[in-house]
């Protein structure tokens, strides 16, 4: 990991994960080895840029070779911390949590959903894609219990901060929120927002002004 008095630009943590898909892309493939080069083409980067980023962490490259594709991938799935499997707390049992919960690609890349809370009583008790929902009383208790540090907000706006609070308290350390609202939580808790309606108008904003 970096010197701790070096400061990570958060792009470059974007950009491991995008080096990582292509890495594994490569390995199902069989590729033994990969350039700077080439991962800046596929990626659009430059190699100067490849090379800086992934020197933040050590040298994985080899003169004349390049990189080991399952060796690299291997070294960025550890600097990411996705070597080991995190249990996840999935709140809110809706169309927007229920999609989560079928979505498998979170435990290919090493996330398993493993505890659903939701606020409607009629859902208390059923399974969903196998995971059984809780009653949002028992989060706390839970989320405790089972030693979860992530957790997905997938609730109404109205009530992410109170969820937030309550997943705080029980030793939450990382939140996806979903819900359109900023959260106040403590500073050790680290939290990245999806905002699905603003990605897409921002994405209307490109082409509106492409056609210009």
């Amino acid at each position: 990991m970096p010197d701790s008095g070096q400061r990570l630009p958060k792009a470059v943590s974007q950009r491991l994960s995008l080096y990582l898909r292509h890495l594994e892309a490569l390995e199902a493939k069989q590729r033994g080895t990969v350039s700077s080069s080439q991962l800046a083409r596929a990626l659009g980067l430059t190699a100067a840029q490849v090379r800086k980023d992934l020197a933040y962490f050590g040298q994985f490259g080899f003169p004349g070779v390049g990189y080991k594709v399952p060796n690299l991938a291997q070294e960025v799935r550890r600097i990411l911390g996705t070597d080991r499997t995190w249990r996840v707390a999935l709140v809110g049992a809706g169309n927007l949590g229920t999609a989560l919960l079928r979505y498998r690609g979170f435990r290919r890349q090493g996330f398993e959903i493993a505890s659903v809370f939701d606020a409607d009583p009629r859902l208390d008790g059923k399974t969903v894609a196998g995971v059984r929902v809780h009653p949002i009383g028992e989060l706390s208790r839970v989320v405790r219990d089972e030693g979860i540090k992530l957790a997905i907000l997938a609730v109404p706006a109205e009530a992410a901060q109170e969820v937030a609070s309550s997943l705080a308290q029980a030793g939450v350390r990382g939140i996806l929120n979903f819900a359109p609202t900023r959260l106040d939580v403590p500073e050790s808790v680290r939290v990245h927002a999806v905002d699905l309606a603003l990605q897409l108008e921002q994405l209307a904003f490109r082409v509106r002004q492409d056609d210009r």
